[in-house]
């Protein structure tokens, strides 16, 4: 095996130089390293797809038996090189001493390693690049020559950029990805930075920090900045450069908790989160003010650096509260019903104190007529959003606090509430209610349509003009994780979903349906119907058809449940308590898309780590007794990826089992319907049969050998044109209501009138059922009919009974019988019709019927062949009619 290797930490010359002996070798494969400069991370990231490079972990596992060493004189370690393995080293810089006399080193005489490789493919004159290749070529000339400006340039270098591009080499990329050449003064202070620079550690940041004196310095510091932080890729950089000016504090952060603006601004600068710059200004009294400045700096910076998460990254926003007035009954309800432990009692304002579960149930057993004043714990106790979880985990263990209020620093109302179980399941790594940790942007405009993506910008264009958070929840975060994305996109809406429905009518048309009471809108962006002339969104033709008829957008929520089995009883709430009410796990990630947030991945219940575990859990131990349903859907997801019911989870589902008996049978059917479109309906079918929960659905209901067969059958054969045409249903219908007639029409008539009657089956389906029914117990006296009347019988029954149960049929004769049925006998008629008959001076009616139904008998069963037969045959039953 060859391979292709660079140094750590690669600019665009060393991955250019990568492609270009990649071009020209063949049977080689160009392993990226492990660090890349950002600008060729992004150029990598955005067009991987038209590179040949891939990582260490890709190569097979074979021994390395030659090294093409490009740009670098260092050899990484990587998995199957050898001692015997044949180094080539290619390489514009001068040879190391003590470099081993076992390599082959090639010096090349140019500003770029690049063009090296590039004068090779003009020799060779065989290989057409493609536009990406070229503008990645162009780049590692340009960035290590300063695009043709170093003193280190020759025209070697400039005769590789115009081959470039004059085969089709993008000047336009090339400019987003390459950095302004730095002057020789500002290469001369870079290199004093450089020199004097500290790298210092905060809250997990790596924070460059630097001064230099450039009183002579003409050009701007930014570009200087711009370099290092290229070379050196920190969370942070602080740099101080004495100009004549002032002194220059220019800053860089590429890290959400590092807010430069904030610092710029404690020197009377600004700018924004990102780069900012201030002018410090010179103090003729003080020869080491520049010293000075940078020391105090690093002794505040802490300051300025945020926490990994503060609390309100894991607070719930809109909490609900309790007045002192509150009465032990009351408070009982509200715990029973939302299931909280805690609630805040205040008084406008004002935090009095905290009623907990434990006090309420005593003074309940106790039959005490307390209000919330007398309960509660008094204190004005409570955190701010930006508070560390050192501090809130301080708070807690000092005041006995199990559930803290969040305070607004600005206006002091409650805006959140932050409990224990929020902490300890952060700082043990099972939740992250944090964007930091993953940003699905790039991935979603891989996976998803293009039309579906510009609306989604669309929508999070609106959202943040209202400054409201938006998210996409459920089934489209879970599957774009899993890279199997879902066409359904559900919005939760942190705030009023009415208006941000108004908000995008008026913008770019389409209708909109609002419901007040439950604060949820659907928005038409077509329109209504064919009618899509009240659109006016700004996206091309083609992307249009990409789009879903209706966006559903609900407020988000809380919920509880009255009793087991039924409805819940919903009332606004968080986004976090939204994703809580959800049924899994893996169905409670959210996916911001306001503002900067475009994205990003909330995870506050541990969602994406059951993920990766390949876990369905639920959320609370009584998540089964508030919606027994949910047992057929844990069901349904640990099928459908190939999961396990978590062990918890599944004994809270087998206690729980017997509640299905008191779900309505509409609930359980729209379940079971959910489940046989599945590609993996049998594997489903079978699971739930083994957990005994058929039992509990009803009693009769069996799935044995003879139903798992019959259903792979409908499920994955393919039907003939005849019987598709002859059964004229669409594809999911047939799926669905063949799969419960083979489920269910050998049972005794009487229990399938049971299951029809619990399941609450619409008639169609009822009348296949029980045609099925009767089909399958009277086969034995079907197999003994002539043709004419085995075709008489069946074209009786609904087409799908008859098909079920020729699927099903293992008797040969039996099973021939149905084909001969549906290929031909049922396509025969009689020569004589209904105006031969008139002419026999026979009056309309039943009788003619009757005739022409023994004419084709007759003719199915070949007692007549051809059109004189018939006329005997017809003469004769006429003449014993007169």
């Amino acid at each position: 095996m060859h391979v292709i290797l660079t140094h750590e930490q690669a600019d665009f010359d060393a991955v250019a130089s990568q492609l270009g002996a990649f071009l020209l070798q063949e049977n080689v494969s160009a392993v990226l390293p492990k660090a890349l400069n950002r600008n060729v991370r992004e150029f990598l990231h955005l067009h991987s797809a038209d590179l040949p490079f891939i990582s260490a972990g890709e190569l097979p596992k074979e021994t390395i038996n030659a090294v093409t060493l490009v740009d670098t004189q260092s050899l990484i370690t990587i998995k199957g090189l050898k001692k015997k393995t044949q180094i080539f080293v290619i390489d514009h810089h001068k040879k190391k001493k003590g470099l081993s006399p076992d390599w082959e080193f090639n010096q090349v005489e140019s500003g770029a390693c690049t063009t090296f490789f590039v004068e090779q493919l003009i020799e060779k004159n065989n290989y057409s690049l493609n536009i990406i290749e070229a503008t990645l070529l162009l780049l590692g000339i340009y960035e290590d020559t300063g695009s043709l400006t170093y003193s280190n340039t020759n025209a070697r270098d400039a005769a590789a950029v115009a081959y470039l591009l004059s085969h089709r080499a993008s000047l336009k990329i090339a400019s987003e990805f390459l950095n302004p050449p730095l002057t020789p003064d500002q290469q001369e202070i870079f290199e004093a930075l450089m020199e004097n620079s500290q790298t210092i550690t905060v809250a997990n940041q790596h924070i460059f920090v630097s001064c230099a004196n450039a009183l002579k310095l003409g050009d701007e510091v930014s570009s200087i900045a711009h370099k290092i932080c290229d070379l050196i890729d920190p969370d942070a950089l602080f740099i101080f450069v004495s100009i004549q000016e002032g002194i220059r504090l220019v800053a860089r952060s590429v890290s959400d908790q590092i807010d430069t603006s904030q610092i710029a601004k404690y020197y009377n600068g600004g700018g924004h989160q990102r780069a900012s710059a201030a002018l410090v200004k010179h103090n003729k009294n003080n020869p080491s003010q520049l010293k000075d400045l940078l020391q105090i700096f690093i002794n505040e910076l802490p300051k300025y650096v945020q926490p990994a998460i503060t609390v309100e990254h894991i607070m719930s926003k809109k909490p609900l509260t309790i007045t002192p007035e509150t009465t032990t009954n009351e408070a009982l309800t509200l715990m029973q019903r939302f299931g909280y432990e805690g609630y805040p009692v205040i008084q406008g304002k004002k935090i009095l104190g905290l009623l907990n579960r434990r006090a309420v149930d005593k003074a309940y057993a106790h039959n005490l007529k307390k209000t919330a004043a007398s309960l509660m714990e008094a204190g004005d106790i409570h955190v701010y959003p930006g508070d560390s979880l050192d501090h809130l985990q301080q708070v807690m263990a000092t005041t006995g606090w199990g559930q803290v209020p969040v305070v607004d620093p600005n206006s002091q109302e409650i805006i959140g509430i932050v409990t224990r179980t929020d902490l300890l399941n952060t700082l043990a790594g099972t939740q992250a209610g944090t964007a930091r940790k993953m940003n699905l942007s790039p991935e979603m405009e891989k996976q998803i349509a293009p039309g579906q993506f510009s609306l989604l910008k669309l929508i999070s264009i609106a959202a943040s003009d209202l400054g409201t958070p938006i998210y996409l929840v459920g089934g489209f975060v879970r599957d774009l994780i899993l890279n199997s994305p879902s066409p359904d996109l559900d919005f939760v809406i942190e705030g009023d979903a009415l208006q941000l429905a108004s908000l995008l009518t008026k913008r770019y048309g389409g209708r909109v349906t609002s419901h007040k009471k439950f604060s949820t809108a659907k928005w038409r962006p077509l329109g209504v119907g064919s009618d899509t002339s009240s659109t006016r969104l700004p996206l091309p033709a083609e992307q249009i058809s990409d789009l879903p008829p209706t966006i559903d957008l609900i407020s988000s929520r809380t919920e509880f449940y009255k009793k087991p089995t039924a409805l819940p009883t919903v009332k606004k709430g968080s986004i976090k308590l939204d994703l809580h009410r959800r049924d899994f796990t893996i169905n409670t990630m959210a996916m911001r898309l306001d503002s900067s947030h475009f994205g990003d991945i909330y995870d506050y219940w541990g969602g994406l780590n059951d993920l990766k575990q390949k876990k369905v859990r639920v959320l609370h131990s009584l998540s089964f007794v508030d919606d027994p349903t949910r047992i057929l859907r844990a069901v349904r997801f640990e099928q459908r990826f190939e999961f396990d019911i978590d062990q918890r989870t599944l004994d809270l589902l087998q206690e729980a089992a017997p509640l299905l008996e008191e779900v309505s049978g509409d609930r359980i059917r729209h379940e079971i319907d959910q489940i046989l479109v599945e590609n993996k309906a049998i594997a489903m079918l079978l699971r739930i049969s083994n957990l005994g929960l058929f039992t509990h659905i009803h009693p009769s209901i069996v799935f044995n050998e003879f139903t798992q067969n019959g259903l792979e059958k409908l499920l994955k054969d393919q039907p003939t044109k005849e019987w598709i045409e002859y059964i004229s249903l669409d594809t999911q219908k047939r799926l669905i209501q063949g799969a419960y007639t083979i489920l269910l029409m050998m049972l005794p008539s009487s229990s399938l009138r049971s299951i029809i009657k619990r399941l609450r089956f619409k008639s169609d389906l009822q009348r296949t059922l029980t045609a099925a029914n009767q089909i399958w117990h009277n086969k034995s006296s079907l197999s003994h009919l002539t043709p004419g009347k085995f075709c008489q019988t069946l074209e009786k029954y609904p087409p799908l009974a008859v098909y079920s149960n020729w699927i099903t049929e293992d008797n040969n004769d039996l099973r021939e019988k149905f084909e001969s049925f549906i290929s031909q006998w049922r396509l025969i008629s009689p020569k004589t019709t209904g105006d031969d008959l008139k002419k026999y001076g026979i009056p309309p009616g039943p009788i003619y019927r009757s005739i022409l139904q023994k004419l084709r008998i007759a003719w199915i069963d070949k007692e007549i062949i051809n059109k004189e037969q018939e006329k005997k045959l017809l003469e004769k039953i006429l003449s014993k009619i007169s």
